[in-house]
C-alpha cells in the first residue's frame, strides 16, 4: 500500500495509531502490524485522540482509517491484554467502557469516514470497519467475528450494525460458526461496498476520499445526518436536524458557488459555508 503526500506525522499509543492529512484527506493507520494490528486498550484510546484531533481540523474533510503491514485491517482486540483486563464481567465491563466511548466517538462522527481494508479484518476490526460510513475492501481480505471461539460475547452495537447491514441470518451464520468469509461473499451480502484489486485498494480508496473532499461539505453533512436518521424508528427520527441542515445547504455560500460553477463550466471551489 502505497502512501502520500502529506504532512507531519502524529504518532499516539506509542506508536501504534499513527494520524496525518492532505489534500483534505485524513488518514488514520492502525500500526501495530507485529500483531496484525490487533487492538490495545492503548490503541482503542490513542484512535479515539486521532479521530477527536481530525474532526477539530477544518481543512479535513473526509477521514480514512487503514491497517499497516497489508496482513490486516485490524484483527480484533490484543487477546494477549485478555487476562489483564478482560478476564472476568466486572472488568470486561470497564473495558468495555473505555472502548465504547472511541466507538461513539466514530459511530457520530460529523465527517465522511471510510474503511480501507486489507487482510484481516475480525472482531474489534469488524466494530471499526462497520462504523464507517463506506467500506472498501481489497481482494485477498478476510472477514469474521470470533466471539463464540473465544467465549465472549459481542456487545449490542457491533451486532446492531452487523443486522443492519448483513440481516438476521447472516448475522447468526456468522455469530454461531465464527467463520471467515473473503471479499467476495462479504460484497455479495452487503458488509463491504467495493471490492478492489490488492495493488490498486489505496489508489481507489483515495480517489473516492479526494472525490468526496472536493464535493460540498454541508451537503455530504446534510446526506450523513438524514441517512443517520432515516436508519433510526420513525419516532426517534429527528425531523428538526434534517430541516436545519437543509436549510443551511440552501442558503449558503456553496450552493451559489456550485450554481455559478454550473454556468460557467468550471470546477466549483467549496468553502463549507
Amino acid at each position: 500500500m502505497s502512501d502520500i503526500s502529506s504532512t507531519t506525522e502524529t504518532a499516539y499509543a506509542d506508536g501504534k495509531i499513527l494520524e496525518h492529512t492532505a489534500g483534505g484527506v485524513g488518514v488514520i493507520t492502525f500500526n501495530n502490524p507485529d500483531k496484525r494490528n490487533a487492538m490495545s486498550l492503548e490503541m482503542w484510546e490513542g484512535f479515539g485522540e486521532a479521530l477527536t484531533s481530525l474532526r477539530d481540523d477544518e481543512t479535513v474533510r473526509v477521514v480514512i482509517l487503514r491497517g499497516a503491514g497489508g496482513k490486516a485491517f485490524v484483527s480484533g482486540a490484543d487477546i494477549s491484554q485478555f487476562e489483564k483486563v478482560r478476564h472476568n464481567a466486572a472488568a470486561s465491563d470497564e473495558y468495555a467502557k473505555r472502548s465504547a466511548a472511541q466507538r461513539a466517538l466514530l459511530a457520530d462522527y460529523p465527517k465522511p469516514t471510510i474503511a480501507c481494508i486489507q487482510g484481516f479484518c475480525l472482531g474489534g476490526g469488524m466494530q471499526i470497519a462497520m462504523l464507517a460510513d463506506i467500506r472498501i475492501a481489497s481482494q485477498d481480505s478476510q472477514f469474521g467475528i470470533p466471539a463464540a471461539r473465544l467465549g465472549i460475547a459481542y456487545g449490542y452495537d457491533g451486532l446492531r450494525h452487523l443486522v443492519s447491514l448483513v440481516g438476521p441470518s447472516w448475522a447468526r451464520l456468522l455469530m454461531y460458526t465464527g467463520m471467515r468469509i473473503d471479499s467476495a461473499e462479504a460484497l455479495r451480502i452487503g458488509l463491504v461496498e467495493r471490492v478492489i484489486p490488492d495493488d490498486q485498494l489505496w489508489g481507489e480508496t483515495m480517489a473516492i476520499a479526494q472525490t468526496i473532499s472536493e464535493n460540498a461539505p454541508l451537503a455530504i453533512k446534510a446526506a450523513k445526518i438524514t441517512i443517520a436518521q432515516v436508519l433510526k424508528d420513525e419516532g426517534q427520527r429527528n425531523m428538526n436536524a434534517i430541516k436545519a441542515i437543509g436549510n443551511a445547504c440552501m442558503d449558503s455560500a456553496d450552493f451559489r458557488e456550485g450554481r455559478q460553477a454550473f454556468m460557467e463550466k468550471r470546477k466549483p471551489q467549496f468553502r463549507g459555508n
